[in-house]
């Protein structure tokens, strides 16, 4: 059985903004929990406190969300963070659509 979005596809349609960011929120919640962030931060009472992220969609830009997952070194310096342990550099090594998945989904948090 075909999907509706293979059939946009297939006929060179693509999917409207929203559904997509809705789409790659989705995925980035998902990611999220495959990659155990809820080891050092918290969403909705969900994980350790030492880090919360209830309001990072409105506290960070899009930009700044994506230094923090990539660059964590440089993000905590121009933050003048000094929490430790540091975010490791890791999740840096995801695929780039993965970075932007978990961005898109850190960014509906507010």
């Amino acid at each position: 059985m075909r999907t509706v979005m293979g059939l946009m596809l297939m006929a060179g349609l693509t999917l409207p903004a929203t559904t997509a960011a809705a789409q790659d929120a989705a995925r980035g919640e998902q990611l999220y929990a495959t990659q155990k962030c809820s080891m050092c931060h918290q969403i909705a009472g969900k994980g350790n406190k030492l880090s919360l992220l209830d309001d990072v969609g409105a506290r960070l830009t899009k930009e700044q969300v994506h230094e923090w997952i990539v660059d964590p070194v440089a993000a905590a310096a121009k933050a003048t963070s000094t929490k430790k342990p540091m975010m490791p550099k890791t999740y840096a090594k995801l695929p780039p659509a993965d970075v932007d998945a978990l961005v898109a989904y850190l960014m509906t948090l507010k």
